[in-house]
């Protein structure tokens, strides 16, 4: 009997430490992390992301937020696949809304930031450097590559 006891406990250990890995393995700054699960196109997206087809992954992403209109991840994504196919007029108007859904979203502010560098304009990247600066209580990955990115920008070599 000690050594069924000895296997519920183990068993019972293991599931939590399944369920806090999976919590972990989750992007914090998602604000939606099972998308990818219940939307397929968003799930295909994210893959084309990873291969850099921009192309594919706007299009998978502007089928996925017909959808998921109010999902600021989406929008971010969107966003971001615009970017990198240098359409900022669509770059900006989803990264808009990303933001107008959830004000603080770290990677809206920082995709948006450098997306206005991308077309010089300095000022408004620096407002959503301002923003993540009240954003990111502790240091926090989207602020210093903006601030990064801003850096460079300027071409001060010295900044981080």
């Amino acid at each position: 009997m000690r050594t069924f006891g000895k296997l519920v406990r183990a068993s019972l250990f293991a599931a939590a430490i399944a369920a806090f890995a999976s919590i972990v393995a989750a992007d914090p700054t998602e604000t939606d992390p099972d998308l990818a699960a219940r939307d397929a196109d968003y799930a295909a997206g994210k893959r084309a992301v990873e291969k850099k087809d921009w192309a594919q992954a706007a299009r998978l992403f502007d089928r996925a937020q017909q959808r998921n209109p109010d999902n600021a991840d989406l929008q971010t994504d969107l966003g971001f696949s615009y970017r990198n196919l240098k359409q900022y007029d669509l770059a900006f108007k989803h990264y808009r809304r990303a933001i107008e859904l959830d004000p603080r979203s770290r990677s809206a502010h920082e995709y948006i930031g450098e997306a206005y560098l991308m077309t010089g304009d300095l000022a408004s990247a620096e407002r959503h450097l301002k923003a993540l600066k009240e954003i990111c209580l502790l240091p926090c990955e989207e602020l210093k590559d903006l601030e990064h990115a801003i850096a460079e920008y300027r071409g001060d070599k010295s900044r981080p």
